[in-house]
């Protein structure tokens, strides 16, 4: 594991470092609709702009792109008897979320679903 943030909750670590996944509709950031990034919680890296974030109805933040894709590593998740598409933070390896192909109403057709927990947000 690389360097884990002093300042972070023992939520945010557990979602970060242990892939735990916040409770739907809980998060932080789900309704926030300000201009600015997204940014890892543990390490700062600039993940996802506020410009594509959208309401999926799902329950947690979601963006239908990533802000750089260096910025993020994408890894097969088949945990919980389910094949997935995890998201991390390429610089510290924090678990993010999970990425689906789901939504054809967004210019990408993809769902990055994010949790608040390992998030911050600068406003711009």
């Amino acid at each position: 594991m690389k360097q884990v943030n002093k300042n972070l909750s023992d939520e945010q670590k557990d979602v970060l470092f242990n892939k735990a996944t916040e409770a739907p509709f809980t998060g932080e950031f789900l309704y926030n609709e300000e201009d600015g990034q997204y940014i890892c919680a543990n390490c700062s890296s600039v993940l996802f702009g506020a410009e594509t974030k959208f309401d999926a109805g799902c329950g947690w933040p979601s963006f239908y792109d990533v802000k750089d894709t260096k910025a993020v590593k994408l890894l097969e998740d088949t945990s919980h008897g389910m094949k997935r598409i995890e998201v991390q933070c390429r610089k510290c390896g924090g678990h993010l979320g999970h990425v689906f192909n789901d939504a054809p109403d967004q210019p990408t057709g993809m769902r990055f679903c994010i949790n608040s927990l390992s998030l911050d947000f600068k406003k711009k």
